[in-house]
């Protein structure tokens, strides 16, 4: 039987390796498994908050970091190339892949573009933000719509600034070498073969660890994972 943490981890890593998700073919000779389990798992996983499959068939469109479609994150390695969901996902991203790379972006996904660079685990371009516009208690509401949200900014008054012109809500705004150390906690655990998903204790626990205090963070009492 196809456990939620093996067929997870198989996707991850075929993605790390080939920067692009394995088929239902290759999912199934890999975990020894008819076509028809392999389909009925990637649907247990989705529902498990695991992966996010297209709406009209079992193909892998988003398993977070990862995107499986263009996005405005595209995250370099000499080993790869990959799309990030977001700023948090692009960092999340570069702390599975664990090498040096090369993230670029646009500011506010608008018409400028920047390049983050992380070198032996550092960060070298030290001053740009990362906002957080969406309640994390509604980031499943619609999680893509969630992702495209979380963007570069190189100070506080652009957000300030950005929101008002596209007529979205200010959430929190963070540091990106503070959301870089986070991320690295928080998709530390995506390439391990025991993958489970965080509950919503754990994620609580995590965001208390790196002060994330704002109300954009705040959780309610639930058994069900993140």
């Amino acid at each position: 039987m196809i456990t939620n943490s093996e067929l997870h981890y198989q996707i991850i890593k075929g993605i790390i390796e080939n920067g692009f998700a394995p088929t239902i073919d290759n999912l199934s000779d890999i975990l020894k498994s008819d076509t028809e389990e392999v389909v009925k798992k990637l649907y247990d996983l989705q529902d498990y908050h695991g992966v996010v499959l297209h709406p009209d068939k079992p193909k892998v469109w988003v398993i977070h970091p990862f995107s499986l479609a263009p996005t405005n994150f595209y995250i370099k390695s000499k080993n790869g190339e990959w799309w990030g969901n977001c700023a948090w996902c692009s960092l999340g991203v570069a702390a599975l892949v664990n090498d040096d790379v090369k993230i670029t972006t646009t500011i506010g996904a608008e018409t400028k573009q920047v390049e983050i660079t992380i070198i032996n685990g550092e960060i070298q371009e030290k001053n740009y933000f990362i906002h957080f516009p969406i309640p994390m208690k509604h980031a499943w509401d619609n999680v893509m719509y969630t992702c495209s949200n979380m963007l570069v900014f190189e100070t506080k008054e652009q957000v300030e600034s950005w929101t008002k012109r596209h007529d979205i809500p200010k959430g929190d705004i963070q540091p990106l070498e503070k959301i870089w150390e986070f991320s690295k906690k928080w998709y530390g655990n995506h390439l391990d073969p025991q993958w489970k998903k965080w509950t919503m204790d754990d994620a609580k626990t995590i965001f208390k660890e790196f002060e994330l205090d704002d109300m954009i963070w705040n959780l309610e009492d639930s058994k069900d994972r993140f």
